[in-house]
């Protein structure tokens, strides 16, 4: 059974110092709460059965023997509910105290160790505890049961959720457990902690986090002592952080006086897709010391209702200005030293460029400026031709015209209308019929054109079509959907508006107005005649469907790994504004579609890749091209 998301919980309780029972019914308190309905897991801070900052009150047997005893008991509560429970207490055996976080569910599954010591400037712990290396036993008669799994080399497995545990201080170091542990299998890493706060430590500590979750492929919660701890040389924040692969799910605020829960849902299938596909995680599993195994016995169930987590409308646009701003520029730097390389490689000084007035050919020719640019060249070398066909707009042909004229570059018009018409005569079709051979004789036409042009100059011919097209395969085989260079083979949909717009509003007022009236043209292919009112009457999106869905599925289905039930969920969660119908309609296309148009996508013109996903045969994707479904 496929857990898919599990909602984990990072909790921080009010502590007292040495009260051990107040601090068990603030963990009652916390494991009771509504929030906790659906978790999976839950972790506590260190040691918050008896307080991270006891002291040498961590000599005092009654404390040590407290806390078992209440350890006990929280097992007993929880022997029916079906949830894992990590609670930090010291566990004391053959004649040394050890920094343990215990594992519960439905019983006492383990007692994971603390490896790392901290015992430098505020921090004393070698004073009072021994490290996991130092333990002379696998396994404890604990809390009233019998062979408990002792050591730091624990996996807590519940079907394809895996957890492993370390605390605090084993994060900061070179050489973290959860690295071995995350090889070995686990995909869930639990960290109790207690951390105090310095200026400028809470930012570090978030890197941390999010830097561990990526390097291991997994999920890594964070819960650090809060409230109540001891404030003698210390203050505690109450941390709390729950990461995934890199990005930050959900983070609590710190310094509230009052016990609280931060939660998340932990996609586990795309962890595990991630690890499958990722070659370099593989090979490091087999350099890892052995650990041990715990089945707990069940699978959880996946989270049923809405989700706890971020839900991107765009998840390849950036939210922020600031950070679009820097991903766009970031993207026409690769773009355009993709095709200078390629330039200086064949010595071409000159590139040819099919120039329609909408927002891919913009966006190429603004790449071709660029480029030319950083090779010093004349744009003069840049020959773009406007051709005009049965569809084609005095917008968008006017829109180029001044594109041209603003950016310094070469324009030709040469209409391509007569070609469509002999190669239609020469089939036999009368011009009336507009169906697919009527339009694509106009896009290879163009293909045609540039490509001969490109041989009489001695040029390479640009192409213009984007990564969501190449998806959809929303392109003529053999006409639009050839090229010598692909620029904008790496870029989707929605993120060419935004580049497009960033170049308007960053690098060129000239060039604003075109471009600005481009981004505010439907898009088309313009094989269609216009309307009565020379208006476009073939709209991109009537015939495929919004770009915002289309892009939102592939990054879902490419990117993460997800089937289509799962995007289907997502996508109604994330999209209010379309009804149920809408995003089934178009999840079917979708799937249909990028099925049946590998065959365009497996032999493509070269192309720089610019995002994490990537549509190349001879990079990110290889499908066949006669799949009969798509899983």
């Amino acid at each position: 059974m496929m857990c898919e998301y599990q909602r984990i919980a990072a909790a921080v309780p009010r502590v007292t110092p040495g009260d051990v029972s107040a601090n068990l019914a603030e963990i009652d308190r916390l494991l009771a709460a509504p929030e906790m309905a659906d978790a999976a897991a839950v972790v506590f801070p260190e040691l918050c059965l008896t307080g991270y900052t006891c002291a040498d009150l961590f000599y005092r047997p009654s404390l040590l023997a407290e806390a078992e005893t209440a350890l006990a008991c929280l097992v007993r509560r929880m022997l029916s509910r079906g949830l894992l429970i990590v609670v930090g207490l010291p566990v004391r055996h053959d004649g040394r105290i050890f920094n343990c976080a215990a594992v519960l569910h439905k019983g006492l599954k383990g007692l994971v160790p603390k490896s790392y010591l901290p015992g430098t400037r505020e921090f004393y712990e070698s004073r009072w505890f021994a490290t996991a290396q130092e333990r002379t036993a696998s396994t404890l008669d604990f809390a009233g049961e019998k062979g408990v799994p002792f050591g730091n080399d624990l996996l807590f497995a519940a079907g394809d959720a895996v957890y492993g545990v370390e605390i605090c201080e084993d994060m900061w170091t070179a050489n973290p457990p959860s690295t071995r542990l995350a090889l070995q299998g686990a995909n869930i890493l639990l960290n109790p902690s207690a951390s105090n706060e310095v200026v400028g430590k809470t930012e570090y500590r978030r890197a941390l986090v999010t830097g561990q979750s990526a390097r291991c492929l997994a999920a890594y919660v964070y819960a650090g002592a809060g409230p109540g701890e001891s404030t003698t040389d210390l203050v505690f924040g109450g941390h709390a952080l729950i990461a995934e692969n890199g990005n930050l799910l959900a983070e609590g605020a710190r310094f509230r006086r009052a016990s609280h829960l931060t939660v998340a849902d932990v996609d586990v299938d795309f962890l595990n897709y991630e690890r499958s596909a990722n070659f370099a995680f593989r090979q490091g599993s087999q350099t890892t010391d052995p650990v041990r195994r715990i089945e707990l016995g069940e699978t959880p169930r996946t989270v049923e209702g809405s989700l706890l987590r971020p839900h991107d409308p765009h998840p390849f646009v950036p939210g922020s200005a600031d950070d679009r701003a820097l991903r766009c520029a970031e993207i026409l730097a690769i773009q355009s030293t993709g095709l200078a390389t390629r330039l200086e490689a064949i010595r071409c000084r000159t590139v040819v460029l099919g120039l329609s007035g909408g927002l891919d050919s913009a966006l190429a020719l603004l790449v071709c400026v660029e480029a030319f640019d950083r090779l010093e060249l004349p744009r003069t070398g840049i020959r773009c031709y406007s051709l005009p066909g049965f569809g084609t707009t005095k917008r968008t042909k006017n829109n180029a015209e001044e594109l041209c004229a603003a950016l310094g570059v070469t324009l030709e018009t040469v209409d391509i209308s007569d070609l469509a018409r002999l190669n239609l005569a020469e089939l036999g079709r009368d011009e009336s019929v507009k169906d697919v051979t009527y339009e694509n004789a106009q896009a290879r036409g163009r293909t045609y054109f540039l490509m001969n042009k490109a041989n009489q100059l001695g040029a390479l011919v640009v192409g213009t079509g984007d990564l969501s097209e190449l998806a959809l395969g929303w392109c003529t085989y053999n006409g639009d959907h050839m090229s010598m260079y692909g620029v904008n083979a790496g870029v989707p949909k929605t993120l060419v508006r935004y580049v497009v717009e960033w170049y308007a509003n960053e690098k060129d007022a000239r060039a604003r107005s075109p471009l600005f009236d481009i981004l505010a043209t439907p898009v088309s292919p313009e094989l269609l005649p216009p309307t009565a009112a020379g208006e476009i009457a073939q709209k991109t999106e009537d015939k495929v469907g919004p770009y915002e869905l289309h892009d939102f599925y592939l990054y879902h289905f490419l990117r993460r790994g997800a089937s289509k039930e799962k995007i289907r969920r997502l996508a109604y969660e994330t999209f209010p504004d379309y009804d149920r119908e809408t995003i089934d309609k178009w999840l079917d296309v979708f799937f249909v579609r990028f099925r049946t148009q590998q065959f365009k996508r497996s032999c493509l013109p070269d192309g720089p890749k610019v995002g994490s996903v990537n549509l190349s045969p001879r990079g990110d994707w290889r499908m066949p091209s006669d799949l009969a479904v798509l899983i």
